[in-house]
């Protein structure tokens, strides 16, 4: 039986995986496909680290350049999770004509276009299933499922840390900082967090989304990204109370040649499916021209999910090898180029602000939004004492960004808004 070798560079939690699984569904795939996968060499910082698994001491360097040397390797799977020495692994593999995998998000966001031109000199496709939503295969339905339409439209839940955090607030009343601490007990959230509360992470799922739908590799500086590290338990009672939900959301648009790239807090109607999608689990509603809305669900991110998702482009790598493709993984074209700058942007939002509770501040507060023509649909203040502090919920019509940032600097310089006011967008997926 013809035989593929594999060139494994990290084996940390999703690397422990891939090889777990192979081995123990090693006679499924060998059933299924006709051919056996081996894993050759394994790259790793420490030798002595445990793993989870039983790793033959021969198979395991800490040199992940003999990889590239070693000619029974016909795949590299680079799960190494850095930015220079996993660059300097694909472009070396590429060069040596053989098959990369990758799941490295980071890596894909901020290099994409010098991947894939290298892809391009050499004829050797690049497979990265794995750098978006874990399991679910929203990459390979972009490139193969969807190739037919223009795609419209994608809204995604794509950070699992974000979604567990938010989902704790939600349905316990938690403040961020004790839901931050739950995901972190929980597994789900790093010592650090940033990536994942900041929208980092996110972000650079949405580039790859969109450089995939769109068919150029989207700048980051050009995406807009803010994360859930400032909203409150306030917040999400008052966005419940009028019918939303508070999610991390994803959202790239095209539109008269022009696209939308963003990451940011947003409120969705409790109607809409991705108001449901709660915890770690990630969803994408994708809409294209011709296949309409679809939608995508399952879990994000973690061992299993992803090492399925890096297993999946393991195969199509094998078949690769027997049968040379013309598509390399990103088919560029040219029928998008521009990112529309966040002021251009409009939206609904949802405002809150703190205020003195007295006669004429909603006047105030009225009279500024109706200076920059920007509508008011609804109110909610809730019962306070006269002359006490209040908060005051407002639902705002269509705007754009500069409009409301405009409105935001003036509303913070009245002297009866006592906190910086708070802003978030919503979307309704028209």
């Amino acid at each position: 039986m013809q035989q593929f070798g594999i060139g494994l560079a990290g084996m940390g939690n999703v690397g422990a995986g891939v090889y777990k699984h192979l081995l123990r569904n090693r006679a499924l795939l060998r059933e299924r496909l006709g051919y056996e996968m081996n894993v050759q060499r394994i790259a790793v910082r420490d030798i002595t680290k445990p793993r989870g698994c039983d790793v033959p001491a021969e198979l395991l360097t800490t040199d992940w350049r003999s990889l590239l040397e070693d000619p029974s390797i016909h795949i590299i799977v680079e799960l190494m999770g850095c930015k220079e020495e996993s660059l300097a692994l694909i472009l070396g593999a590429i060069e040596r004509r053989k098959m990369v995998v990758t799941g490295n998000k980071a890596l894909l966001a901020e290099h994409g276009k010098e991947i894939f031109e290298a892809a391009l000199r050499h004829k050797v496709p690049v497979f990265f299933e794995a750098a978006v939503g874990g399991g679910i295969p929203i990459i390979k339905a972009l490139r193969e499922a969807f190739v037919a339409n223009h795609i419209q439209s994608i809204h995604g839940i794509v950070n699992g840390t974000s979604n567990f955090i938010l989902t704790m607030m939600t349905e316990n009343g938690l403040g961020f900082a004790d839901a931050l601490r739950q995901a972190q007990d929980a597994g789900y959230a790093e010592a650090d967090p940033s990536l994942d509360v900041n929208g980092g992470d996110a972000a650079h799922k949405a580039i790859i989304l969109a450089s995939l739908a769109y068919g150029f590799w989207v700048p980051p500086e050009k995406v807009f990204v803010e994360g859930i590290e400032h909203l409150t338990a306030n917040d999400i009672t008052f966005t419940r109370k009028l019918g939303y939900r508070i999610k991390l959301l994803a959202i790239i648009k095209a539109e008269a040649g022009e696209i939308e790239v963003r990451v940011h807090p947003t409120l969705i109607p409790e109607a809409h499916v991705l108001a449901s999608v709660n915890h770690v689990f990630n969803a994408m509603a994708v809409r294209g021209d011709i296949v309409g809305e679809s939608l995508f669900y399952g879990r994000g991110a973690g061992q299993d999910a992803t090492s399925s998702a890096v297993i999946s482009d393991l195969v199509e790598a094998a078949d690769a090898l027997e049968s040379p493709r013309r598509h390399l993984g990103f088919m560029p074209h040219g029928l998008y180029g521009t990112c529309k700058p966040i002021d251009q942007i409009c939206s609904e939002y949802y405002l809150r602000l703190t205020v003195e509770d007295r006669p004429g501040v909603i006047a105030e507060v009225a009279g500024i939004l109706g200076s920059l023509q920007i509508g008011i649909s609804s109110i909610l203040q809730p019962e306070a004492a006269e002359g006490d502090v209040a908060s005051l919920a407002l639902m705002l019509h269509t705007a754009s960004n500069a409009q409301i940032s405009t409105a935001l600097t003036r509303l913070s310089a009245l002297s009866c808004v006592k906190k910086p006011p708070r802003m978030i967008r919503v979307e309704h997926f028209s």
